[in-house]
């Protein structure tokens, strides 16, 4: 299981954050993010927000860290790319 996380560069709420996404599937994603204590709420579309904060904990727990470039590249490679907007299947 591979996962991945961008650095915490985008801002929201009054705090900074992280993308966190699977090139495989979206249930590999749901069930790393469970395992960490990720809230099903902080799953956007395509991939969970992820307060800087958590960016350490997420990182030591074995998600491998990219640029948001390659996170948008992993979802596109991987047909998991949700635009806003797009219907969830």
């Amino acid at each position: 299981m591979t996962v991945y996380i961008d650095p915490p560069n985008w801002p929201g709420h009054g705090r900074m954050w992280s993308h966190l996404v699977s090139d495989v599937s979206y249930d590999e994603l749901h069930a790393f993010a469970e395992g960490l204590g990720v809230p099903a709420r902080a799953f956007e579309r395509d991939h969970y927000d992820v307060p800087s904060h958590r960016y350490a904990d997420v990182v030591a727990a074995g998600a491998v860290e990219v640029s948001s470039r390659e996170v948008v590249r992993l979802l596109h490679g991987a047909g998991l790319r949700r635009r806003k907007g797009s219907v969830s299947p």
